[in-house]
């Protein structure tokens, strides 16, 4: 199986095998994305990575940014994918080599990792959100993927959590604009302004040069070193991601959300922020329901989440 992880940065090929109901990643390469060259032509600059790779393709898994069409295997202009308007990935790559393809919304194909190999595995109602740059999400309902009318259920990061915040999702103080992280940047700059301007010391930012230059790794860093004010802001952070959990919680009632990237990394930091947000505002019966975890396919996420859309749909390609 051939898994294409696009993203706007880079897009990576993966070979895997499912054995003994893992899946495992056999080789991967990476090469950056070149937005100054066709969608098709990048399609076959991946294409001829993975003729490098193997002679033997089963099945083509293609995990990329919203929005798609998954159905019709559309790519539907992603703000991250200049010039990647209404590609037809799916048929250039069965026309251009015979090989059945497949594509699924990144935050979906995460999901379905996560249920199928990862922490996910053994339930039937998990939503997993990607928790990094930015805040997606995939939700495993009933034992199945949940798509919504037009494909874009999961759109978590896009739900306001207040009136005023910092912004994702092209909307203030929304979920994303908290719980991301170039949220927790945000808030960091504007706590920063604050304490700069009242003539404080900021662990992390020294002067007001440095405002453009701070990042979510670098307030994290400073809080691990025990620094109060970058722990603050963590721990807003928290408390947003609480209120916004919350939400799902008591409307899809899952027994497991699946935290990525950031959460992983900085669990410690924002699980008890978290936690006491939880128990003030969710129903208790769903609340202990439901397991918050980490994710456990970790940094190999992307590449995963390619090569299970692929596994789900092998077999597939000798019935169409």
């Amino acid at each position: 199986m051939i898994g294409f992880d696009i993203g706007g940065t880079k897009c990576a090929v993966s070979i895997g095998e499912e054995k003994g109901g893992k899946l495992e990643i056999r080789e991967k390469r990476a090469i950056p994305t070149d937005l100054t060259i066709s969608p098709y032509e990048m399609i076959d600059k991946m294409l001829e990575l993975a003729e490098m790779m193997t002679d033997n393709i089963d099945v083509i898994g293609i995990s990329c940014g919203g929005p798609l069409d998954a159905k019709k295997g559309l790519i539907l202009s992603p703000p991250n994918l200049l010039k990647w308007d209404n590609v037809k990935i799916v048929d250039y790559i069965h026309n251009k080599c015979g090989t059945k393809a497949y594509l699924e919304n990144d935050a979906n194909a995460c999901a379905l990792a996560e249920w199928k190999y990862g922490a996910g595995q053994g339930c039937e109602n998990i939503i997993f959100m990607t928790f990094g740059t930015g805040l997606g999400a995939g939700l495993i309902l009933n034992g199945k993927l949940y798509r919504g009318a037009c494909d874009m259920a999961g759109e978590a990061g896009h739900i306001r959590l207040s009136s005023f915040g910092p912004v994702g999702y092209g909307k203030i103080g929304s979920f994303e604009g908290f719980c991301s992280g170039n949220g927790i940047a945000q808030l960091g700059k504007n706590f920063a302004l604050e304490k700069l301007q009242m003539g404080e010391k900021v662990s992390y930012c020294s002067d007001f040069s440095e405002i453009n230059h701070i990042t979510a790794k670098l307030i994290a860093e400073c809080a691990f070193e025990g620094a109060e004010d970058a722990i603050y802001v963590f721990k807003k952070c928290g408390e947003m991601l609480g209120y916004g959990l919350s939400i799902l919680i008591d409307t899809l009632n899952p027994e497991r959300i699946i935290l990525g990237s950031i959460f992983q990394r900085c669990e410690d930091l924002l699980r008890e922020p978290m936690q006491k947000v939880l128990t003030n505002e969710c129903l208790s019966y769903s609340l202990k329901a439901c397991e918050i975890v980490p994710a456990k396919l970790e940094d190999n996420i992307g590449d995963y989440a390619a090569l299970t859309v692929a596994a789900l749909n092998r077999g597939n390609e000798h019935n169409e």
